[in-house]
């Protein structure tokens, strides 16, 4: 099995089941070492996000707000909203690997296991979606999350943009949500809910911490200050920071953000 054609195929797959499957046989050849690598080939830029085709597309201003968490409709948008996030992480995951060729066993192996998390949480959130009776594509959803890896097509840049802003991002919001489920935490669904955002919580530290070693491990490469990072963040993201909402500074400094950066990040006292 060829490492890159395989990626690029699963990448291009049409629909989750088909996706999930493509990953998982790839997945047990690559953890089994039965991978080739044609060097002679190169990267494409995706022209479109891989849920295009049964997914609606639109501006992230007008995607459905989700209120009402006591409400059945109010746990579909949040999970479809959950489940969108964890799809294009799937993507985003399987893109380093496919773009990025030149670093070795390591980075294949860290960004393929973030892959497989991916995998589980979306399952896990679509399951809960469809015991609501709905399923992954009945809302529509925005495209942020393909549009910064079609805008961060150099690993240093990458890896400030996708683990170090926007999955850090999540280590921040996911508290909140799991505040708003607790007063409604005697439904069953509500229980389910928040079990599934502690695993995901827990396991997106680990690859937020993936994408700062290998932040560094880039800056180190090229030479460059990781300062950088803020330079990047200001770029695609301006005015990101200091943040006047709640930082969790627990899991940022566990997923490797120094107290300097925090004390840039945050308005508040970490």
């Amino acid at each position: 099995m060829e490492l890159y054609s395989t990626l690029e195929n699963i990448l291009n797959a049409p629909d989750p089941r088909g996706k999930i499957t493509l990953f998982r046989d790839f997945y047990a050849h690559y953890r089994r070492g039965e991978m080739t690598r044609d060097a002679t080939t190169s990267p494409i830029v995706f022209a479109a996000p891989s849920y295009h085709g049964f997914c609606t597309v639109i501006d992230p201003k007008e995607v459905p707000r989700r209120t009402k968490l006591n409400t059945s409709h109010g746990q579909t948008l949040l999970l479809h909203a959950i489940a969108h996030i964890e799809y294009s992480a799937i993507d985003l995951a399987l893109d380093a690997v496919y773009r990025f060729r030149d670093l070795g066993a390591e980075f294949e192996s860290d960004w393929l296991s973030v892959a497989d998390d991916e995998v589980r949480h979306f399952e896990m959130i679509e399951g809960l979606l469809r015991e609501l009776g709905s399923f992954y594509g009945a809302y529509p959803v925005h495209d942020a999350l393909f549009e910064a890896s079609q805008r961060t097509l150099e690993l240093i840049e990458r890896m400030a943009v996708v683990p170090r802003y926007l999955e850090a991002n999540g280590l921040d919001a996911t508290p909140q949500i799991l505040r708003k489920l607790e007063p409604f935490r005697q439904a069953p669904m509500i229980v389910k809910i928040m079990d599934a955002l502690h695993v995901i919580l827990d396991e997106e530290i680990d690859h937020v911490r993936k994408g700062d070693r290998w932040f560094e491990e880039e800056c180190r490469r090229e030479g460059k200050d990781t300062e950088l990072y803020f330079d990047i963040i200001e770029k695609y993201y301006p005015q990101s920071f200091p943040r006047k909402v709640s930082v969790n500074c627990d899991a940022r400094k566990e997923a490797g953000f120094s107290e300097g950066e925090l004390s840039r990040i945050s308005s508040n006292i970490c």
